[in-house]
């Protein structure tokens, strides 16, 4: 019989005889038993003659250790598969925060961006800023804003405003939605201007020009006077301007509003320059000259086409 067998016996007799009741110590007598160190032990008994209490104890101590030492590697291992499948250790850059800014009809407001540049934006106007590494974005979602750009050569400055893009490193102009176009005047540097999707199609406008986009090009650039005061002083100055987008233009400064003008109204293209902080004075001025009059209802104004 084996050394683990004889004593095994041995264990199982000394317990049989407590007179039928487990003595308080058969669980720890019954776990060194199949403890694994206990065969351990034997068998270098057999090599090395027989070991003290001490040494199977620290037989165990080190078997557990390995154990243990054991399932940390493989935890780490399996958090290490687990998080380079997941990205952890791969470096994601932090997307650039979006920052939403607008104003209501008749409110005018201005902006200082991190990099320096400065945003003045007309009343009813909306537009978002990203300031990424490589670009600096803006996405004009309505009504008109003037850009003072910082310049910063590694980073370009966008204005998105329909399906027009202006794109520069560092100047200052003024980007209006109008219905049906975008129009583009510039007073400090020189922009490109053109479609948003594609370089074909775009112009370059230098200071003291202005462009239109429509239909998918920009039109080519024409003179106006860059020192005169503009919308910011309730100002407009303009070479061909349709009466409904004055209307609009009007509409941001606040007052009654000016509903739409009937269609044959809508395109009558005026040039010249227009005090814009009394809608109802410069409407009648230029209703007597076109053709039409300013009727109050309420707090609105509507443009009826006068008999000839």
């Amino acid at each position: 019989m084996s050394r683990r067998g004889a004593l095994r016996n041995a264990a199982h007799w000394s317990l049989a005889d407590s007179g039928g009741a487990a003595p308080p110590h058969a669980a720890d007598v019954q776990a060194t038993l199949e403890d694994p160190a206990l065969a351990e032990a034997l068998e270098q008994v057999a090599t090395f003659g027989r070991l003290s209490d001490g040494d199977i104890r620290a037989m165990r101590a080190a078997r557990r250790r390995n154990a243990a030492g054991l399932g940390v590697v493989a935890l780490v291992s399996a958090a290490g598969i687990g998080a380079w499948s997941s990205g952890w250790f791969v470096p994601q850059p932090a997307a650039p925060a979006v920052a939403h800014y607008e104003t209501q009809r008749g409110q005018q407001r201005d902006v200082r961006l991190a990099d320096g540049s400065t945003l003045h934006l007309s009343g009813a106007t909306s537009l978002d800023v990203t300031l990424g590494e490589r670009e600096r974005r803006v996405a004009l979602n309505r009504g008109e804003a003037y850009f003072d750009v910082a310049h910063e050569p590694k980073r370009p400055f966008v204005v998105q405003a329909g399906d027009s893009a202006t794109r520069v490193l560092g100047t200052a102009f003024d980007v209006d939605v109008a219905r049906g176009e975008v129009k583009l005047s510039v007073y400090r540097g020189r922009v490109r201007f053109g479609s948003a999707s594609y370089e074909a199609g775009s112009v370059e406008v230098p200071a003291g020009w202005r462009s239109r986009f429509s239909e998918g090009v920009a039109r080519a650039p024409t003179r106006f006077d860059a020192t005169q005061q503009d919308w910011r002083q309730d100002w407009l100055d303009t070479d061909d301007v349709r009466l409904i987008d004055l209307v609009d233009a009007l509409n941001r400064r606040g007052g009654p509003v000016v509903m739409d003008p009937p269609r044959n109204l809508a395109g009558i293209s005026l040039s010249g320059r227009f005090k814009l902080d009394d809608s109802r004075q410069l409407l009648d001025a230029i209703g007597a000259a076109y053709g039409f009059a300013v009727v109050q209802e309420g707090d609105r104004l509507r443009l009826v086409a006068t008999d000839d």
